[in-house]
């Protein structure tokens, strides 16, 4: 068991707080596993074998409509946990993941999860935080789609990039888009075409400046009034 990968487990919101012990029961029967950028982790419909923790890398979990649309749910980095509800509920994966970047992550076998939620119940009183934390995400996201414009959903999405990531400068807030704006626009639940006419209006208007995928917040508060402004 090295430090790193004991390091990387317990930074995990379910395991934070396990013994090195109980940390060693589950690095012991995890499996490492690599993914290039844009391979398939598990496949929406597929049985559940357990659960994965993403030691680096970025993974997008999201599921796809009859006619081939995309909706990307959540996209998630090092030290989070995906698939936590299929462990428990016995059912087949809800969604679709896969790795947006050149991924590493441990997998957990649902037998084995279950085995030390008996021994340590504080581990599945995380899990349903986890799950409850994830299904508010997804009510938010409801009401985002059926409720609010592309244009307030584009510059929602833009200020929280700004507020997570964002580096103050001279100019204005600097940050990198960290997809396309084919993925962008699946994570708002619209098409290509509408992000990048939103993005040219932000730009024309004033408010972002884009120079590739590095965009430059110059002006917040009428960015802020564009996500508070829900017509």
């Amino acid at each position: 068991m090295t430090t790193r990968r004991c390091s990387s487990l317990k930074d995990v919101a379910l395991f934070r707080d396990l013994s090195r012990a109980e940390v060693k029961f589950l690095l012991d029967r995890a499996v490492v596993l690599h993914y290039a950028a844009g391979q398939p982790i598990f496949v929406e419909g597929d049985p559940c074998a357990g659960l994965y923790v993403i030691e680096s890398g970025k993974v997008k979990i999201f599921r796809v409509s009859p006619s081939g649309r995309e909706q990307i749910l959540a996209i998630e980095s090092a030290g989070a946990s995906i698939a936590e509800l299929p462990v428990f509920d016995g059912g087949n994966y809800p969604a679709s993941a896969s790795a947006l970047t050149e991924s590493t992550l441990l997998h957990i076998r649902k037998k084995d999860l279950q085995e030390l939620c008996l021994a340590q119940p504080q581990v599945a009183l995380k899990v349903v935080k986890v799950v409850g934390s994830r299904l508010r995400r997804m009510v938010d996201l409801i009401n985002e789609l059926s409720f609010t414009t592309v244009r307030h959903r584009l510059a929602a999405l833009l200020l929280r990039l700004a507020e997570d990531t964002g580096r103050a400068t001279e100019r204005g807030i600097v940050f990198l888009l960290p997809s396309t704006n084919q993925e962008l626009a699946a994570q708002i639940g619209t098409v290509r075409e509408l992000v990048s006419r939103n993005l040219s209006r932000l730009q024309s208007m004033g408010i972002i400046r884009l120079d590739g995928r590095k965009v430059t917040v110059r002006d917040l508060k009428a960015l802020q009034a564009e996500v508070e402004d829900r017509e």
